[in-house]
């Protein structure tokens, strides 16, 4: 499977997809292993560390942005111009928290395309089959304020 740093832009320490598990018409499943040394643990309930709500959605929007690079690819095109955001949020569900060293399947399906947005639905669930967050969501490509993409 395509590296996960050939795909998209992000790097570490805000790179929160390991690998690519799967992927099928308008899906894919990857990997999160969420370890004890990342900074925001420090921060972020210290003494009880849980992995925050907000990066557990960072981590789904990113397969997605896997998700659509490697559809683009495979239509024999890039992309385009301008970087993947987030144009809206809805339904989201925690269910579990997220400790240091817990991995994760991030999975992502495509629901549909309108208006140059794609929405979307996906999910985490620890590897050991229990869910950890649903959401709904629509990405849109935008150029940068300031300029093109880098």
């Amino acid at each position: 499977m395509t590296p996960v740093t050939e795909l998209i832009p992000h790097r570490p320490p805000f790179l929160f997809v390991d690998e690519i598990v799967s992927r099928g018409p308008g899906t894919l499943v990857a990997r999160r292993t969420w370890r004890a040394e990342e900074d925001f643990y420090k921060g972020h309930y210290p003494g009880a560390p849980i992995t925050p709500g907000v990066l557990l959605c960072e981590a789904v929007f990113q397969a997605a942005a896997c998700q659509m690079a490697l559809k683009a690819r495979e239509a024999g095109g890039a992309l385009g111009e301008g970087l993947p955001l987030i144009a809206k949020i809805s339904e989201v569900r925690f269910r579990h928290p997220v400790y240091p060293g817990d991995r994760v399947l991030l999975e992502v399906k495509e629901k549909d395309a309108l208006g140059g947005f794609t929405m979307l639905a996906g999910s985490i669930r620890r590897e050991d089959g229990v869910r950890i967050l649903s959401l709904e969501f629509a990405v849109a490509w935008k150029a940068p304020a300031g300029g093109a993409a880098q």
